[in-house]
This record gives structure tokens, sequence and C-alpha cells, in this order.
């Protein structure tokens, strides 16, 4: 598929803006100096230590924090943007050059991720500026629930509406939960056509809601002469492929919708089912005759074929209705298309709580991600990215597979059994636009599509090992894009203005811990498999420079351990009276307190930088401690037993709040940024070092109170330490409060007990073994 059509004279379709990056260089560089120095102190002077135990803890710590940051400073060595032109775009090419795009969205489970959430989504998608026949909507339900086919039955009777208005008057906004605002701006401008419209369509949303609503909060019946017969005997981990062609563009005029596709892949308690990368592949091969994800990958190359796939979260809607013509300016603005295996979009949240009280916007890695992109790309995010389909497949740049010369056999085993699928991947492979100009009705390829979505159909095949989403993480995503670099394939990431996607963030903390849980364990597994990025450096084309950035990444779990013995090792000093920093009147003490100082200062300017406020750069450096202690050490954990054989890993859907759905209001009710606290094992090692803290303190204090002399108690008392442990119960103050706290906002009293425990038992470890070591 060549998409490239810019001429040496005209205007760029995209250009790459390089950021200057001198003094952040500067500082990082400076940051790493005074590392390398204290570890260089510290084993200079490690003989001289009255306790070798905190000295040789805090060294190994220290080289870990030192490597991290070595990581951190090579990914955002170079920082630069990519701009995109849509308006030349439209000047320059013919809608009808426009590549057809499948578009997958993914759901899991319609109580957890309720369904109106994922309608919303679908309607947003459905409304973009993109010609309706080039589009095909598959939306993927892994919990086979008949609330969500009849959700998008009834979706798609108002989008028939809905999409219309949208285009006709150009609105910007096209998810009526957020458009439909309580407040909305004032019409006096508007013509009187506008209004009544509105209004209409505002009440047929209403009725909609509370459709879905009403259905939601009921056992749904099942008729066995109706379109859900199919659901009657159904269960979500035991049932047949079931595929629904809700609605179809026959004629593929420009008024109609795209064509809309149910599928709920084939589920059996003997077959792994592969989580999220499954359902993928699933739509994938389908679309061949028209539709993609692993089954959901085959279910689109049988059904359409597209050349391009999107990928879209149930819960990531589209904000920038001309997020399409910004993809295609990627894809048409590159002269080699190896340098754009796929368009990455960024994440962002619509129902961000205000100062971001768990740490979880992302906003910090803003340059991070600026710094990735002027390597070899940017990261596969698991949403809002759009791929080609001949990537997906396997392919590397300059492949050139043609139809007459492939051999079957070989096409047998990578992309299985039926021939529908082979046909359409060697015309994904080889560039052929023929039947994507030509493209079929899906209601006449549900057959194939169903064989293709079969649990057993890519046993013996390369689906998920070569080709579609790669199986061995939670964290698909990751582990997709890797693969997709590591055959020498670019892509690139994309930031228009307004944001072209908004997701739903966790709300709660219970439900922060099982995301940051998952993103760690589902991370440290890609390290574990045979698409290490070191191994992809030696042996692929996985650029050394972005394999340092997947290492960084892999890691995440792993800097648990570290963080959780430096965050613990201030209170074993004060407890044991030794030190593991240089004493106040030691010039060595200035190389700790200049790091901290230094990182602490640069890391607010950076975000301030982004118009990020005191209070949440705060939340955001505490929770970055909390997290990693809590959610992070049981993902590492998570992952050990799993490689030794001891346990599986569990997928867990992170819940959506359908609170934020039902208009456009961000959440801004005070409660809303309270944490609350279930029996999760989570919390456990937050509050045992919030109490092994606490108990430092006071025991430095009564010691301090109980000696004689300023000599003897300058003796007993390490600033250094103090500091440090004050820090530490700062970061786990909302762990305090909770302690303290009624109902769910109280830490559970069998929580406090197991913590408590576990804190007197670490003192009492540690005085016994401080006369050892």
């Amino acid at each position: 598929m060549d998409m490239t059509t810019q001429g040496s004279t005209s205007p760029p379709l995209q250009e790459k803006i390089v950021i200057n990056n001198k003094i952040p260089r500067a500082i990082e560089l400076t940051i790493l100096s005074l590392l390398v120095f204290l570890l260089v102190y510290r084993v200079v002077t490690f003989k001289d230590q009255d306790h070798y135990f905190p000295w040789l803890l805090a060294l190994l710590c220290e080289s870990w924090f030192t490597f991290n940051w070595i990581l951190v400073i090579n990914a955002k060595w170079f920082q630069s943007m990519t701009k995109t032109y849509p308006e030349r775009l439209l000047d320059r090419v013919n809608e009808s050059e426009f590549p057809a795009v499948d578009i997958f969205v993914t759901t899991a489970d319609p109580i957890l991720e309720p369904s109106i959430i994922t309608m919303n989504t679908v309607l947003s998608l459905l409304a973009v500026d993109y010609p309706a026949k080039k589009l095909a909507l598959y939306l993927s339900d892994d919990a086979c629930s008949p609330l969500i086919f009849y959700s998008l039955t009834e979706t798609t009777k108002f989008a028939k509406i809905w999409v219309p208005f949208c285009k006709k008057y150009n609105v910007q906004v096209r998810a009526p939960f957020r458009y439909f605002t309580p407040n909305p701006p004032s019409m006096d401008d508007e013509s009187l056509d506008f209004q009544q419209e509105w209004k209409k369509l505002k009440n047929e949303y209403g009725i909609l809601y509370k459709k879905i609503e009403i259905a939601a909060q009921r056992t749904f019946v099942c008729d066995r002469d109706s379109d859900f017969a199919v659901f009657a005997d159904a269960h979500r981990s035991n049932h047949p492929t079931i595929i629904k062609v809700v609605s179809e563009n026959k004629e593929g005029t420009p008024s109609e919708l795209p064509h809309v596709i149910y599928i709920s892949r084939e589920k059996n308690p003997k077959h792994h089912h592969r989580y999220k990368a499954g359902a993928m592949n699933v739509l994938c091969a389908v679309l061949n005759l028209n539709f993609i994800t692993g089954e959901q990958a085959r279910v689109s190359g049988v059904m359409t074929n597209a050349p391009l796939m999107l990928n879209v979260d149930c819960d990531m809607y589209a904000n920038n209705p001309q997020v399409f013509l910004h993809a295609m300016c990627m894809f048409f603005g590159f002269k080699n298309e190896d340098d754009c295996g796929f368009v990455q979009f960024h994440q962002a949240f619509y129902n961000g709580l205000k100062d971001d009280p768990f740490g979880i916007q992302l906003v910090h890695l803003f340059y991070m991600e600026n710094g990735i992109t002027s390597m070899q790309g940017a990261f596969y995010g698991g949403s809002n990215c759009f791929h080609r389909r001949k990537v997906i497949y396997g392919s590397s740049p300059n492949d050139a597979i043609k139809t007459g010369n492939t051999d079957n056999e070989c096409l047998h085993k990578m992309f299985g059994k039926s021939i529908e699928m082979r046909e359409s991947a060697v015309q994904a492979l080889s560039g052929s636009n023929a039947k994507m100009e030509n493209r079929g009705i899906p209601s006449s390829s549900v057959e194939a599509a169903i064989q293709v979505a079969g649990c057993s159909y890519e046993y013996g095949t390369d689906w998920g090992k070569q080709i579609g989403w790669m199986y061995g993480s939670t964290a698909e995503d990751i582990l997709t894009g890797i693969s997709i670099h590591g055959r020498g394939w670019k892509s690139v990431y994309c930031v228009p203005d307004p944001a072209p996607f908004l997701g739903c963030a966790p709300v709660t903390y219970p439900a922060v811990l099982i995301q940051q849980k998952r993103w760690a364990a589902g991370l440290l597994e890609v390290f574990f498999t045979n698409k290490n990025p070191l191994l992809l450096a030696i042996n692929g084309k996985l650029r050394f420079r972005l394999a340092l950035v997947y290492m960084w990444l892999c890691f995440w779990a792993v800097r648990s351990i570290p963080e959780i013995c430096y965050a613990v090792l201030p209170a074993y000093c004060i407890i044991t009276n030794s030190r593991f920093l240089p004493e106040i009147s030691e010039p060595a003490f200035l190389i700790p307190m200049g790091i901290f100082v230094i990182h602490t200062l640069y890391g607010f300017w950076e975000v301030k930088r982004l118009g990020v406020s005191v209070r949440m750069w705060w939340n955001i450096q505490r929770m970055g401690r909390v997290n990693t202690m809590t959610a992070w050490l049981f993902g590492y954990w998570n992952v050990i037993l799993k490689v030794l054989g001891l346990s599986q890993m569990v997928f867990e859907v992170t819940p959506k709040d359908q609170s934020s759905s039902s208009n456009g209001d961000d959440i801004d009710d005070a409660n809303a940024a309270r944490f609350t606290y279930d029996g999760s094992p989570m919390i456990v090692p937050g509050v045992v070092i919030l109490l092994v803290n606490l108990t430092a303190l006071v025991s430095g204090l009564w010691g301090l109170v109980n000696v004689g002399s300023r000599e003897n108690r300058m003796a007993v008392f390490g600033l250094g330490e103090v500091f440090c442990s004050v820090y530490v119960t700062l970061c786990f103050l909302e762990y305090l409060k909770g302690l303290f706290g009624n109902g769910k906002y109280g830490i559970p009293f069998g929580t406090i007990w197991k913590s408590g425990g576990s804190a007197l038992l670490f003192v009492q470890l540690w005085r016994r073994s401080s006369q050892w070591f």
C-alpha cells in the first residue's frame, strides 16, 4: 500500500520539530555526576563504617537508582514532536484515495466497563470526519453479554440521526455524554433549525441512556425467537463464536453509517483465551473478509481486510473529529513506509480529578515521550493506535510477498487453515488495494469469519508468536510494539490539538492499585519472553537506545525492591543508632543533599512548564513512591511466581466509573479525591513502611530527650536519616489518615493488625541484628 503522494516542493503533511534541550541535559548530567560521586564515596569509606549493613544496602540501592537515571537520561536526551497538517491533506489527496480503516473497540466486562461508556466511544468513532464507506467498526465483547449487543443495536439506531447532525453542524465533541452537558453554551447566535435539532438529539440520547441503564439493572431475557437467541445458553467463559452484523453500508454512500459488527469470540475452559491479545487477533483475521484483534484481527481480515486498523479501548472516545486525517498525514507524509509502521496518539483523560491525587494521569511522562519519539519511534500504548495490517501480519520493511510466489504451506503455517484468511493475508502483505476499493458486504463473510474466530484455529500457527498481537504478557501492547520495532519498523507519536482521544481514568484508589499492578506485572513479563529488548537489539533490528528505554519500562516492577529498602533504611538507622548517610559535619553530606534538592527542583520545573500546579506536582511525587512500593511490588512477585511455575497471571480489568458518563462534567466532588480502602493486601506494605518510620521517629525523639549533653545528643541525632524518615512519612500521609478514618475512608481493621504485627516484628529483628551488622 503506497500512500506517499508528497512532492519535494510541496509543503509537508507532517514535520518533525526539534526541541531545545540543552538546559535539561546539563541538569540531568549534574545529577548523574553526583550519583556517581556518592557511589565512589560509599566504596571508599566502606571499611571505616561501624555498621556495614546499612552502608552496603544504601550502596546497592543507589547503584540501582544510578542505573535507572542513566536509562531516563537516554530516553530524554533528544526532544522532538511531530506536527500534522490535515488541511493540506484535504487539498492534496482526494477522499477516494484514502485507505480503508477497520476500527476495533474492545470491552471485557459490562459491569466494570459500563455499556454506556463503550457506546459513547462507538458513537464518537462512527461520527469522525472520514468517508463512511471506508470504515468498518468492530465491537469485541469478551464477556459475551447480551447487554452489550442490545446496547450496540440501540446505539446504532441513535447513530443514524447523531452522525448526520455532527457532520451537518461540524460538531467538535462527538461523544454525546460530553456534548450534552448540563450547562450548555449559549445558543443565541445559533439558527432555529440547529436549536430544534439540538433539543431533539439531546432528548433522544436521554432515551438511549435510560434504555441501557434499565437493561443493565435487570436480568436480560434472551428470547429464542429473537436476535438474542444465541445468548440463551452462552456463558461468558464457555460459548461459541457470535458474530452479528448490526449495520452495513451496502451502497457505500457517504450518508450512511460505516459497517458496524458485533463479535464475541469463542470461549472454552479447555483453551487459554489470551486476554486482550487473543481478542485482537480474532478481530484482525475476520476483517480479512471484513474485520480485527488476535481473533478480532482475523475476523476483520476475512470480512473487510482494510490496510489500516485502529484499535481503541472501550473508554477512549474520539475527542478530535479529524483524528483520522491527522493519522493520514503520517501515512501519506513519509516517503518510506518503514518510517511509519504505526501511529500512536496521545492518551489523555476527561474525568481527571483536580490535582491528580492518585498520580496516574501520566503528565510527568510528557518529556519521556518526546524523547522516545526522536529514536525509532513511540511505544504502542494499547489504544488510540493506527496499525498497518501488513505490519501486524508480521512483515518487515521492504518485504514483498506476492500471490504468485507465496508457498501455500508456509501461509498455512503462518495464518491457519482458512483459505479466505490466507488470501486476504497475501493481499494485505503484498500491498494490494484492489479488494479494498471494492469491499464486499460483511454479512456475506460471516461463516468464514466464525471459522477463524474459533478457540482452536490458531493452534499450530504463528498467531501470537510472529503474527498479530503477541502472547506472553498481559501488557500485550508493549510486547507487540517491541516486536514491530524489532523487525525494523519505526513508529510515530502524534499529539494534535485538541486531544485526539480522551479516556476514563480510575477515580478510586483500589482501582488505581489494580491498574498499576497489572501494568507493572505485564511490563516485567516482557523481559522474560523471547522479545526481551536486549535480545532484539542483538539479534533483531531494535536500536540500542530504544532497547534501553524498553528496559526502563520492563523494570518498573523491579524498582519496587530498592525503593522499599531505601524507604525503611532511615528507620533502621534511627532504631539501631547507625548511619547510611554522611554526618552533617562532613563535606560529603553535600552530595546526597545536592541530589535531593536538584532532583526535586528539576522535577518541579519540568512539570511547571506544562502548567501543573504545585499540589499536582507533589501528588505525582508522593504517589510515584507509594504506587511503586505497593502495587508494583505485587506485580513483581506475581511475575516471579509465574516464572517459577508456582502460579498463573490473572488479567484484572480496571473498573470504570459510570457516573462520569452521564454528563460532561469533570468529577469535582470534594470527596472524590479522598482515598478509599478495601481489603486489598496491596496496601499492607505501605502501612508497614509508614508504621516502622513512625516508630523510628518516636524512638529517636525519645532517645534525644533522654540524652544529657548537647554533644551526646548530636552523636545520636542523624539529621539526614530523620529528614528521610519524615519525607517517607509525608509520602504515606494518606495512609496515616486512613488509620484513623471511618467506613470506606478507613483502612480495614484486619489490615491494620497484619501491618502492625509485621512492623513490630521488623523493629524487633532490627534491634537484635544490629550487633552483628
